[in-house]
């Protein structure tokens, strides 16, 4: 352990861990039916396969699936890039720690310290890129389903329980890909662990409040939950 890894820079670290944990935990598997969006649109994706699985014509269907596939895409693709950026930067690393160093609001660290910063980016763009991987893998698993699905008309005992199962399989890919993409907002907190383990800190509590916000409390939070609302009453007036 580096000489000056001082006992704020182990709350500051645990704080990061805890935040970014407990925030997948409950955003993930904690707030089934609750005021969250990447709730609501579980809700709205069983709606969506429902009506293709009403569908002759599943083009469009094809459509939507693929451009969120293209963005999965891009991500993994972006993330080998910083990857590759962070790699190479340890053949530069004492000039790295040199310029740091040189800057007058950074901590002074030592260059043990300063790789052990770095490091931890390597770790969490890594965790990210699998993340991506697992997603788009999980991705063309909903493919064959939605390829397999029955044509119409179905039976309404049959339609449903089709409906959920794959619903549920393209949600699991979209909370890989939120995964992924959460990664980045927590690289981010890490690199203001470079300048010092406050900021550290505050950077880790900003970018939960930042996911909160937009996952309870933003504007897009409402338009989704009313339309979702919206749905359930259509579905729940609809003749069986």
């Amino acid at each position: 352990m580096p000489y000056d890894f001082a006992w704020l820079d182990l709350v500051a670290f645990v704080w990061f861990i805890a935040g970014w944990t407990g925030f997948t935990i409950i955003q993930d598997h904690l707030m089934s039916g609750r005021r969250m969006v990447n709730q609501h649109l579980k809700i709205i994706r069983r709606h969506w396969m429902e009506r293709m699985l009403e569908r002759d014509n599943r083009i469009m269907d094809s459509q939507l699936l693929g451009h969120t596939m293209h963005s999965c895409t891009f991500f993994a693709s972006t993330n080998m890039l910083v990857l590759a950026g962070l790699v190479g930067s340890f053949g530069a690393i004492e000039h790295a720690h040199d310029l740091v160093l040189s800057l007058s609001f950074t901590v002074k660290t030592s260059r043990q310290l300063f790789e052990i910063k770095m490091v931890t980016l390597v770790v969490i763009f890594t965790f990210g890129f699998f993340k991506f991987t697992w997603a788009l893998r999980q991705y063309n698993y909903c493919c064959a389903l939605i390829g397999a699905a029955p044509l119409p008309p179905l039976p309404p005992e049959e339609l449903r329980p089709t409906a959920d199962t794959i619903a549920q399989a393209l949600t699991l890919a979209i909370a890989a890909l939120n995964g992924g993409m959460r990664a980045y907002y927590f690289a981010l907190a890490v690199l203001a662990w470079i300048v010092g383990p406050i900021l550290f800190m505050l950077a880790t509590t900003a970018v939960i409040v930042v996911l909160t916000r937009r996952q309870a409390f933003s504007p897009t939070e409402k338009v989704i939950r009313v339309q979702m609302a919206r749905l359930e009453r259509s579905q729940s007036t609809k003749p069986q």
